[in-house]
């Protein structure tokens, strides 16, 4: 897969988040990177993710404009062979 060619994942995270840890060590698993915004040190990026992602629990993961939700929605995602496609730019 050409990497530069790949949507940008945006993840929404905060310190203290397990899911966060395991979202980012999935990603890395499959060799991805990502734009991490913290939300707990930053509180106008908590409401930008609130207003994108319609949510306030982290993490909140974004490929490209596409808002995939937090970690069980991208395994769910990912167990139903809908987020590689996304990662391709195939859309969900």
């Amino acid at each position: 897969m050409d990497k530069s060619a790949s949507p940008r994942i945006t993840m929404y995270t905060s310190a203290v988040c397990a899911y966060c840890v395991a979202a980012k060590n999935f990603l890395r698993s499959k060799g991805l990177e990502w734009t991490e915004i913290r939300i707990d040190t930053d509180p106008a990026e908590r409401e930008r993710m609130v207003a994108l992602a319609g949510r306030t629990s982290v993490p909140q993961i974004f490929v490209g404009d596409t808002h995939v939700g937090g970690y069980d929605d991208m395994m769910a995602m990912h167990r139903a062979g809908n987020f590689e496609p996304l990662l391709e730019g195939k859309g969900a």
